[in-house]
């Protein structure tokens, strides 16, 4: 996933304000943004905070053969990782130019500079040495990574201590924590790095950029720097020319830096051995209560409790009665509805109920339609039944004859009267 593209209005935006020596944060030129050194439970721990990056960094030891070139030399090991956590422009599992260019700075930051004395890291020459593996992890990326992970790094190594080891001939023993108080690393001085970004090809310079500034620079210089001013590295990037007196310029700031990020290191250190010593809560301890693990927590805002009631009850006072009463909108006119407190919603209801009404009078209608139709058509039968039966009288026989019309479905019926009228009508003629 690729992270998203800076608009050319927001990039004009922060070249301007560079341009009137103003930044996002508020910030002047030369300032740093605020820094915290956090450790956890155990020893070779550290976070750093940076703004809003953050870093952590985990030392490592183990027993390995040493180099065939440097038999009395223990082995430095430094890896970079640039977690999906970090930034949606990082992937997991792949390396990218600016993992490498930052792995490559850290090792020349720490381990060419001889911070750390690695002949006191040899346990049995050409057999064993103490390999140092120190893991730098980026949680969140707001700029300046270099600067972050170099704090990081060389706090965690000071930070950190090894098991003791006893020798018995050819035996080595690796020592528990609970049978020999771990050694500390023996270190020289701390070198760390400071970064400075150039703007409009090298007419403004900005220390500790941020992410978005990151974007708009045209070059970055980093010089890696100890308290002694001692220049331990220098980089440049970017493809920007920079004059000797742009070069030393920079570095009087880093030094300036360097000594102020030394003294606090130095006082997180020392804090984290009292803590320790005095058998208090620190690391991930002292930290869950605090909600100091997250990295982008909101800062509280102090507010004033004091006259809260005194100033309610003033403005209750000045305010306006409400009126008792609200009278609610009455409309007689159908179809419309009515809204308010006490009175039934009839919005539609009265449509529903005619429309219903009528389906009920038209249901009505119809079932007796049916009847009268069926009653009449029965009506109609017997009428018709009656009209069916024509007498003929012939005054010699004075019979009667009963002529029927051909109707299949009333034949058997009139059969049978007929029947009987002949019966009926040879009856009258025997009683004459």
């Amino acid at each position: 996933m690729k992270d998203t593209p800076l608009s050319n209005c927001e990039r004009d935006f922060l070249l301007k304000a560079i341009e009137e020596k103003k930044r996002l944060d508020g910030r002047q030129t030369y300032d740093y943004r605020k820094m915290k050194i956090t450790f956890g439970t155990d020893y070779g721990c550290c976070f750093v905070d940076l703004g809003k990056t953050r870093v952590m960094a985990q030392v490592s030891c183990e027993l390995v053969c040493p180099k065939e070139s440097r038999p009395n030399e223990g082995i430095m090991f430094f890896n970079i990782e640039l977690s999906p956590m970090a930034s949606p422009a990082f992937e997991q599992g792949r390396q990218s130019e600016l993992s490498v260019k930052l792995n490559r700075q850290l090792e020349r930051c720490l381990r060419n500079s001889k911070c750390i004395d690695t002949e006191s890291l040899c346990v049995v020459s050409g057999e064993k040495v103490w390999q140092i593996r120190v893991d730098v992890h980026m949680l969140n990326h707001d700029g300046n990574l270099m600067d972050a992970a170099s704090i990081a790094a060389i706090t965690a190594l000071s930070h950190f201590r090894r098991p003791d080891v006893g020798i018995q001939g050819e035996d080595v023993t690796v020592y528990s924590p609970e049978e020999r108080d771990p050694i500390p690393l023996s270190i020289y001085h701390m070198p760390i790095s400071v970064s400075f970004a150039f703007f409009q090809q090298g007419t403004y310079l900005l220390v500790d950029p941020c992410e978005r500034e990151e974007r708009v620079m045209d070059g970055l210089l980093m010089i890696a720097m100890n308290k002694h001013r001692e220049i331990c590295s220098i980089q440049s990037s970017g493809g920007i020319m920079l004059l000797k007196e742009q070069v030393m310029r920079c570095s009087k700031i880093a030094s300036v830096k360097v000594s102020e990020i030394t003294e606090l290191i130095s006082k997180a250190l020392e804090n984290d051995k009292k803590a320790r010593k005095a058998g208090g809560r620190c690391g991930f301890a002292e930290s869950l209560p605090q909600e100091r693990i997250t990295a982008l927590k909101m800062d509280e805002t102090p507010v004033e409790m004091t006259d809260v009631t005194d100033r309610a009850n003033d403005i209750v006072r000045k305010a306006e009665t409400p009126p008792q009463t609200v009278p609610s909108p009455v409309v007689p006119v159908p179809g419309v509805g009515q809204v308010g407190q006490g009175l039934q919603n009839t919005w539609g209801l009265e449509e529903d109920d005619e429309e219903e009404e009528e389906e009920n009078d038209n249901s009505v209608n119809e079932q007796e339609d049916k009847v009268t139709e069926m009653e009449e058509e029965q009506h109609e039968k017997e009428e018709s039944g009656r009209e069916d039966v024509v007498e003929i009288s012939d005054s010699e026989e004075e019979d009667v004859v009963i002529l029927h019309p051909e109707t299949p479905d009333k034949a058997p019926k009139n059969t049978g009267s007929s029947s009987q009228h002949k019966g009926a009508a040879t009856s009258k003629k025997r009683r004459k």
